[in-house]
């Protein structure tokens, strides 16, 4: 696990949105820089942070039984999304990004 961790840093730190590695009990293993400074780090259970709404349509368990990755678009200025890990068939990283504005 502590090599998955790393590669997890190392590949979305960076990452504009927040991003965090999740397994099938909703524990939250890791988050990205972004996360963290928006109040998310590791050992929480996802399902119970913020409004219960914001989880409506969660596609995490999807992406663990068809081992595919998902995507939504909860409303106009957001987009999220859980990719499995392969070698880790209980775990995504989940994604959510802020939508900017379009260049005029």
């Amino acid at each position: 696990m502590e090599e998955l961790i790393k590669g997890f840093h190392q590949t979305w730190d960076e990452f504009p949105g927040a991003v965090r590695l999740i397994d099938k009990t909703n524990m939250t293993i890791a988050c990205n820089k972004f996360a963290e400074e928006n109040g998310l780090e590791a050992g929480q259970i996802c399902a119970k942070i913020g409004a219960p709404e914001n989880h409506k349509g969660c596609l995490k368990a999807m992406a663990i039984k068809t081992g595919t990755a998902q995507i939504d678009r909860p409303n106009d200025g957001r987009i999220r999304g859980w990719i499995p890990v392969e070698g880790y068939p209980d775990v995504v990283v989940h994604f959510s990004l802020a939508l900017p504005e379009t260049n005029k």
